[in-house]
């Protein structure tokens, strides 16, 4: 038995089958991520303070390039089955499959250098701003100190003001120790830690190595989404439009392998499965346009 509408499209709507499900798919999909869109504005607009810089940016741009690319490579994968050339497609089609695996692979790297990356917070101001000094250099430290404050918090509301408290230092602990958080470090009888802090933005400073009294922390975290609400949202949205990039791979690498079959059997099919395939794939291209400026820029 031969399942109707899967070439020609059906009287009453204009659209074969599978077309009218993805749509009706994809109205669903952008109401999740309307969703998480609209709790983003909501708490970014509530907060008195918001994190800036804390992403690379010239990593975000590439990743989106890869995927502005992928979005070409699967039209001209779909045009290519239109104009009869199944080798054509092939070649698009995996050309496709590869920039989404580089956009996983580069991904994958910004989650791990999250994860390898802390704040220190420290019991007072004056403690913090001793730590500074170690690290940057008795005049510059409580130089570095506001410039941080400035740049993580200032840009984004007008009405702070600098309070070394809500400064932290960020960098690197010796050896990374995956997800180490304070009260683990002192359930393993540890009393310091090495750190070496990060160069304030747009400045050629080394920060020198310090050694940390963990009896002068209050709080410890690497850029997990404990760490704060900015990075809970960043791995939130970012953690599920990579599993939308993850099956739509999926989807497409099977279309790749059955091509031949499908070809042999029914070539205009398997053209109308591809052209599903990629309004789902364009619909994560297009999610990904909107959190790169969002997440990365604003």
């Amino acid at each position: 038995m031969e399942i109707p509408y899967t070439v020609k499209p059906r009287p009453d709507t204009g659209l074969y089958n599978a077309k009218l499900g993805i749509w009706l798919f994809l109205a669903s999909e952008v109401m999740l991520f309307g969703g998480l869109f609209s709790s983003y504005i909501l708490l970014r607009v509530g907060a008195d303070l918001w994190p800036h810089g804390m992403l690379n940016i010239p990593i975000g741009t590439f990743n989106t390039f890869v995927l502005i690319a992928s979005s070409v490579t699967v039209v001209m994968s779909w045009a290519s089955l239109k104009l009869g050339k199944l080798d054509a497609f092939k070649k698009y089609m995996a050309l496709t499959i590869l920039c989404a695996l580089g956009f996983l692979s580069v991904k994958s790297f910004e989650y791990h250098a999250k994860f390898t990356h802390y704040d220190v917070w420290f019991k007072d101001a004056a403690t913090a701003e001793k730590y500074f000094k170690a690290a940057y250099g008795e005049e510059k430290g409580v130089e570095a100190a506001r410039k941080l404050f400035v740049e993580r918090f200032h840009l984004h509301n007008t009405k702070a003001t600098y309070d070394a408290n809500q400064v932290q230092i960020g960098g690197h602990i010796e050896g990374d120790p995956l997800c180490a958080t304070l009260k683990k470090l002192l359930a393993a009888k540890k009393e310091t830690i090495q750190f070496t802090p990060d160069a304030p933005f747009g400045t050629h400073d080394h920060p020198k190595p310090i050694e940390v009294k963990l009896s002068d922390v209050i709080r410890l975290s690497s850029y997990v989404p404990s760490h704060s609400t900015y990075f809970a949202i960043y791995f939130t949205i970012t953690a599920l439009h990579g599993l939308h990039v993850l099956g739509g791979a999926i989807v497409l690498t099977y279309f790749l392998l059955t091509a031949d079959k499908w070809w042999k059997k029914n070539p205009e099919q398997l053209a109308n499965r591809v052209e599903v395939g990629g309004l789902f794939w364009h619909f994560v291209d297009l999610v990904w346009i909107f959190l790169f400026p969002v997440l990365y820029l604003l």
